[in-house]
C-alpha cells in the first residue's frame, strides 16, 4: 500500500464542518463527512490553500520546533528569500541574518545564494539540452505534485533540477565539514520555510532519497523572536553574512526566477488556480512562444505562503527594497554552477493516480460506468452541500462506498417527496 506523508493536517476538534476548504482545494482532496473535514491523502499536494481559508484554523502544517535544533552540536539555518519580505525597511538582510544567529544558530547560509547557482545551472541546461518546451520550473513542490496528480502528460516538461533549498543544505554541510572538520551527522541544517509543501518535500522527496535538510521551521513560529533579537542589535552591522545578489533575493516573489534566467520568453504565474489554467493551456498546446514557465502555487509566490506572517502585497514592497539594496553588491560572478550535472535529478517524478476505483481492471471499468450513471442523475450544481466539492466527486464517493446518493440535498428532497406521495396514497386505501 502506498504511504503518504503530508505536512498539511486537520485538527478535528477545531473543525466546524463548513465547506470553505472543499471549495478552494485545487485537487478535490477534501470532503466533509459527519460534520468534519477529511483530507484524502492521495490527492493532497500540500499547497496550503485550506490553511489560508479555514476560518476556524482547523488546518495546520506540521513543522519542526525551534527547540529541535538542540539535537545537533552545530546548528545551521538556511532561510528562504521570502523571509526578507517579512520585515520593513528598518531591517537589512545583514540584520536579519545576524538575528537568525541570535535565536540559537551557529551558522547561516542564504538560500538566495543557492538560487543564483540554480539559475546558472538552468541557463546551462536550457542552452545545451534538448528539452520539451515549455520547460516548467520545479521550484514549487506543490506545483510539481499538482502535475503528478492532474497533468501527468506534462511530467516531461518539468525542469529536473534540485531546489535552491536542497542545494543550500548540501553546500552548507559539505563546506562546514571541510572547513571546520565537523562530522556530517553533527551538522543540523534547518530550512526557514514559507510553506507546507517544502516540509513535505523534505520528509518525502520526489526521488525517494534522503533530503540534506534536517528540519523545517515555519516563518510564523520564529517571527516574533527574530524581530525582538534584531531590535536589540547595534545600529551598524557588518558581519559579512550576505552572500547573494538581487537575482537570488528576487526568487522570493513571482517572476524572480524567470528574471534571473535572462530569458524574455517566459511566463510567470502565481496562485494555484491560475497555475491550473496555465497548465491546461500547455496541456492543450495553446501556449505559444514561451520557453520557460515559472509556476508558484501561492499568491505573489513564496511571499504569500501559508507559513508567512506579512500580507503578501506588503511583503512584495518590502522585498523590492531588499532587491534594490542587493543591487549595490554583485555576486553573479561568484554564485555559479561549476557542474550542473550534479544538480540534476537522477530519477523522474512519477504519475500518481487519484482515480483508482478498484485494483481489478474489469471491476474498475464497471465502477466507472456506474460513476457516470450516478453523475448524470445528479443536479450538476456543484453546490458542496453534500460535503463533496462537485457532483462528480460525490458520484465517485458513492461508487467507492464513502457516500450515498441522498447526501445530495436535491436527491434527498426527491426521496422525501416520493415518500410523502406514497404515504398519501396509503391513506386513501380502504381500511379493512
Amino acid at each position: 500500500m502506498t504511504q503518504y506523508f503530508h505536512s498539511v493536517t486537520l485538527e478535528e476538534e477545531k473543525c466546524k464542518g463548513c465547506t470553505n476548504c472543499i471549495k478552494h482545494c485545487p485537487t478535490e482532496a477534501i470532503r466533509v463527512r459527519n460534520g468534519k473535514a477529511i483530507i484524502m491523502k492521495e490527492r493532497c499536494i500540500d499547497c496550503g490553500e485550506c490553511i489560508k481559508v479555514c476560518p476556524y484554523h482547523a488546518k495546520k502544517a506540521i513543522t519542526d520546533s525551534l527547540a529541535s535544533i538542540s539535537d545537533y552540536s552545530y546548528k545551521t539555518a538556511i532561510p528562504a528569500p521570502s523571509l526578507y519580505g517579512q520585515f520593513g525597511s528598518a531591517f537589512s538582510r545583514e540584520r536579519i541574518l545576524k538575528g537568525i544567529l541570535e535565536i540559537g544558530f551557529d551558522h547561516v547560509f542564504e538560500v538566495s545564494k543557492a538560487a543564483e547557482i540554480v539559475s546558472d545551472a538552468t541557463r546551462q541546461i536550457m542552452s545545451t539540452n534538448d528539452l520539451k518546451m515549455p520547460v516548467i520550473s520545479s521550484a514549487c513542490p506543490a506545483v510539481v505534485r499538482l502535475i503528478q496528480v492532474r497533468f501527468p502528460n506534462l511530467i516531461p516538461n518539468i525542469l529536473k533540477i534540485e531546489s535552491p533549498m536542497e542545494v543550500a543544505a548540501k553546500i552548507a554541510k559539505r563546506t562546514l565539514a571541510k572547513e571546520k572538520g565537523l562530522r556530517l551527522e553533527d551538522i543540523g541544517v534547518f530550512f526557514i520555510s514559507p510553506c507546507a509543501a517544502k516540509v513535505t518535500s523534505v520528509k518525502a522527496p520526489f526521488e525517494n532519497k534522503e533530503s540534506y535538510v534536517d528540519g523545517v521551521l515555519a516563518m510564523k513560529d520564529i517571527h516574533l523572536m527574530l524581530l525582538e533579537k534584531m531590535k536589540k542589535l547595534p545600529p551598524d552591522i557588518d558581519g559579512g553574512l550576505v552572500s547573494s545578489g538581487f537575482h537570488g533575493v528576487g526568487w522570493a516573489g513571482s517572476g524572480g526566477e524567470s528574471y534571473a534566467l535572462g530569458n524574455d520568453r517566459y511566463l510567470a504565474v502565481h496562485g494555484i488556480h491560475n497555475v491550473i489554467k496555465v497548465l491546461e493551456e500547455i496541456a492543450d498546446d495553446r501556449l505559444e512562444g514561451i520557453e520557460f514557465v515559472e509556476a508558484l502555487s501561492c499568491t505573489e509566490g513564496c511571499l504569500g505562503g501559508p507559513l508567512t506572517v506579512e500580507n503578501p502585497f506588503v511583503a512584495r514592497t518590502n522585498l523590492k527594497r531588499q532587491i534594490d539594496m542587493a543591487k549595490e553588491t554583485d555576486f553573479s560572478h561568484i554564485n555559479k554552477a561549476d557542474d550542473y550535472q550534479e544538480l540534476l535529478w537522477t530519477r523522474d517524478v512519477e504519475y500518481k493516480s487519484i482515480l483508482k476505483l478498484d485494483n481489478n481492471m474489469a471491476k474498475a471499468l464497471k465502477k466507472m460506468k456506474k460513476l457516470e450513471e450516478i453523475n448524470d442523475g445528479l443536479p450538476g450544481l456543484d453546490c458542496g452541500a453534500c460535503g463533496a466539492p462537485s457532483c462528480r466527486a460525490l458520484a465517485e464517493d458513492i461508487v467507492r462506498g464513502d457516500a450515498c446518493e441522498t447526501d445530495c440535498i436535491f436527491k434527498l428532497r426527491e426521496k422525501v417527496s416520493s415518500l410523502a406521495d406514497q404515504m398519501k396514497a396509503l391513506e386513501k386505501l380502504p381500511r379493512s
